[in-house]
């Protein structure tokens, strides 16, 4: 998404500055269904949009909607952001006092980092809590554009800095963590806020190469649709039950997502049974008028609104739909009906919010600025900090001694960051806490020149003061890396390379004989094969984006006030990637074209895997479950059927139990990873595949914890080339950690059977084009693939 223009926000802060809820107490729909509490939202919902004129009814189509004045409907913004913090155009902050800050927590590819899914819950918890408080001082909303759940497929993507990770089963699993503190439990009679699961499919491409993404058209097999872009989707609506979904900007396989009637009906809604009336569907920002062009499925603009209606998009983020749907709905294209259909969803999902029930019905109404960045929140993001950043590596230098006579060098474009410790979609944080000012809070002497800019930087005048200031050091400390001037929306990165200004002044450093850190920053992975392979470099740690509290957390891990635990989310691959596939392949199997995507596939040798992260003691692990040597699928499903799952793929398989012996002297958390493995389903086999993990906390020196890795049934799974997943017979590993620590095998014998039969696409996916404009908007290099 993008920000809208500032004569919008304007006019949206003039609009609703004094209508906050409608009014069910003394209003005109007093005595009205939508006002009655007893009865279900749908009803409620349709009993309001009866009373709507069909001007009123297409008003309300667009993310700023203007509300119905006769009716007490006061204006109401769809478009929050909660990514890591309350945040976006229209969450409106104080210029001081109350309301002029909130928590500010890592982004998710550092909460990923942590796999710490209870992490996950308190976190989105906070932000539901400071969102409520902020709404009901008319500061924000109460549908929030986050998560961002697609897969981190390749490392040069701007966005993927918003998500928590390269692997399918790992954002599955935090993305319903998170939205269970976001919305609260399903039984629950109101919504803490609504989350918003985006973007509905096959989207992680900006602009790269001149392929950008509001025209770029996702060729992806129903395999690779399936196994690897699908899973977070189908945790967030079948699984998590999530109220809102945001349809994409790119195409996936011909069709524009928000006009594409299989992504969002016959998958969305019916195969996934996302169907609650209180569940809506919003376009990206102005991704309907994408519909038509660049993407030329529609040959006129209303057929564009019509066909994005009609498919199911309920929520035009824009003015599109408004402004071409009274002519759509007079040529036929579409009926009152459907318009109809879109505002039940969007006034039943209000209903569960409680927005028109009296404050004294609901608790959430009661929250005010009290209840912002509490000293407990504040703990929170830098407890979020520190489980998230990694150790790559480590001579033994770290955790770092020192007393009052030790003295720090500091020297990188991040060491003294502020603002570029919470990434992008952030809000006004409590505060700032850069690693300077962290390392300056010890009783140690601290030298600081920033030296060369992280992106590039050519001219070596600041390098001046780097020399003078590492000699006059016990310790140097290099923090750098990449930010948000070459990754974010909108940019893609075209390079997995340390800049050679970095490169050249952490040499110099090098060489001068003092132990040496460096810590790498940014969303996207970088090669940093120069710094682990230097013998003169101690350490190297990986903080993404840590947040408002980051360089606290930095300096404390470095100087062992806590211990690393993170684990990276996703492969970091030698620079010469960018060479062997192109963005634009989809695909994630090795082929004549592409070493391969993630952990997963990639057939070449990453420079730090996906789940490495060192410890400052040493773990061993053993698998306590008593598994059997051989199951038969023919039983299994039997078992299965006898628990009346309506999901084949949730149906246990076992709990296996790993005891986590921590083997030195000081206490540290541990991530249990567990991983699938052997020779079953189609080939090529996978590497391995992540299937569970538990992050153990505080393991003392000499004692152990238990983690208990729970499989299913789609645990064991593959998909086939039709989408369908499958339990196959064969040879399974379950493998603990990447070494691994420990393994056991087991055998599955019998008939393959299906457990979720995937819907096919219908034949004809071709647009209609617009005359005029053939073969104009052309792919951009790097774009050359077939259509599937």
């Amino acid at each position: 998404m993008f920000s809208p223009p500032q004569y919008l926000i304007v006019l949206w802060w003039a609009t609703v500055a004094f209508a906050l809820f409608p009014d069910c107490a003394n209003g005109p729909l007093q005595n009205k269904t939508i006002c009655d509490p007893t009865a279900a939202p749908a009803d409620r919902a349709r009993s309001l949009v009866s009373l709507y004129t069909l001007e009123e009814k297409i008003n309300a189509t667009g993310s700023t909607s203007p509300g119905v004045s006769r009716l007490g409907i006061p204006p109401y913004e769809w478009w929050s952001e909660g990514l890591h913090g309350i945040a976006g155009p229209f969450t409106n902050f104080s210029d001081e006092g109350d309301y002029s800050h909130s928590t500010s927590f890592p982004q998710p590819i550092l909460l990923g980092a942590a796999f710490d899914d209870q992490l996950i819950t308190d976190v989105a918890t906070v932000i539901s809590t400071e969102a409520r408080a902020f709404n009901n001082a008319n500061r924000t909303g109460l549908d929030f554009w986050t998560p961002n759940i697609n897969p981190f497929r390749d490392p040069r993507w701007g966005r993927g800095q918003e998500t928590p990770g390269e692997d399918p089963y790992h954002l599955s699993s935090y993305v319903q963590a998170l939205i269970r503190g976001l919305q609260g439990d399903a039984g629950d009679p109101y919504k803490r806020v609504v989350a918003t699961c985006k973007h509905y499919a096959g989207y992680d491409i900006e602009n790269w190469n001149g392929n950008l993404r509001y025209q770029v058209d996702a060729q992806i097999s129903q395999q690779d649709l399936v196994e690897y872009y699908m899973p977070p989707f189908q945790a967030c609506a079948r699984d998590s039950n999530v109220g809102g979904f945001m349809c994409s900007y790119n195409a996936v396989n011909g069709v524009p997502t928000c006009a594409d009637p299989y992504l969002l009906q016959t998958i969305l809604r019916e195969h996934w049974g996302w169907t609650s009336e209180e569940q809506w569907v919003t376009s990206d920002c102005d991704a309907i008028q994408n519909v038509y062009l660049p993407h030329q499925w529609a040959s006129t603009r209303e057929q564009a609104v019509a066909d994005s209606l009609s498919a199911g998009t309920d929520i035009d983020c824009g003015t599109y739909m408004p402004a071409h749907l009274p002519a759509a709905i007079a040529q036929g294209l579409v009926n009152e009906t459907v318009l109809e259909q879109a505002l039940v969803r969007q006034y039943s999902s209000l209903v569960r919010l409680g927005w028109f029930d009296t404050p004294e019905k609901q608790p959430y109404r009661q929250l005010d600025f009290n209840a912002v960045a509490t000293n407990a929140s504040q703990q929170l993001a830098y407890r979020a900090a520190v489980e998230g950043i990694v150790l790559l590596k480590n001579d033994g230098t770290l955790p770092l001694s020192f007393d009052s006579s030790t003295s720090f060098g500091l020297f990188g474009d991040w060491a003294n960051a502020t603002e570029d410790l919470l990434g992008n979609y952030a809000g006004i944080s409590t505060y700032l806490h850069s690693p300077l000012w962290a390392a300056q809070q010890l009783d140690v002497t601290v030298n600081y020149a920033q030296g060369p800019g992280g992106q590039g930087d050519p001219t070596t005048n600041s390098w001046l003061d780097i020399q003078p200031a590492a000699h006059a050091s016990d310790v140097i400390i290099y923090i750098g890396g990449v930010n948000n001037g070459v990754e974010e929306e909108g940019m893609d990165r075209v390079s997995l390379a340390w800049t050679g200004a970095q490169l050249d002044v952490i040499g110099q450093l090098a060489n001068i004989g003092k132990p040496m850190i460096v810590v790498q920053m940014g969303g996207g992975q970088l090669d940093s094969s120069p710094i682990a392979n230097n013998p003169n470099i101690s350490a190297l740690l990986w903080g993404g984006y840590p947040g408002q509290d980051g360089g606290v957390a930095i300096i404390d891990i470095i100087t062992g006030k806590a211990a690393p635990a993170g684990r990276l989310p996703t492969t970091q691959y030698p620079a010469s990637y960018i060479n062997e596939v192109p963005m634009t392949d989809m695909s994630l199997r090795p082929g004549a074209t592409s070493t391969g995507r993630t952990y997963k596939w990639y057939n070449g040798t990453a420079v730090f895997e996906f789940g490495t992260g060192l410890h400052y003691t040493n773990f061993s692990a053993s698998i306590t479950s008593q598994l059997e040597q051989s199951y038969n699928i023919a039983d299994l499903m039997s078992a299965c059927n006898g628990t009346e799952m309506k999901y084949l793929d949730r149906c246990p398989f076992a709990s296996v139990r790993v005891d986590v012996i921590n083997k030195g002297s000081m206490a540290s958390d541990y991530v249990t990873l567990g991983f699938l493995g052997g020779a079953f389903g189609p080939q090529p086999y996978p590497k391995k595949s992540l299937v569970s993990y538990q992050r153990l906390h505080a393991i003392e020196g000499g004692s152990f914890k238990t983690a208990t890795l729970n499989l299913t049934l789609g645990s064991l799974a593959r998909v086939d080339e039709k989408g369908n997943t499958v339990l196959y017979p064969g040879n399974y590993s379950m493998m603990i950690d990447n070494q691994p620590l420990a393994s056991v095998q087991f055998t599955l014998t019998g008939d393959q059977i299906t457990l979720d039969e995937w819907p096919q696409p219908p034949a004809n996916r071709t647009g209609k084009g617009v005359s005029g404009f053939e073969n104009y908007f052309e792919p951009g290099y790097g774009s050359e693939q077939s259509p599937l």
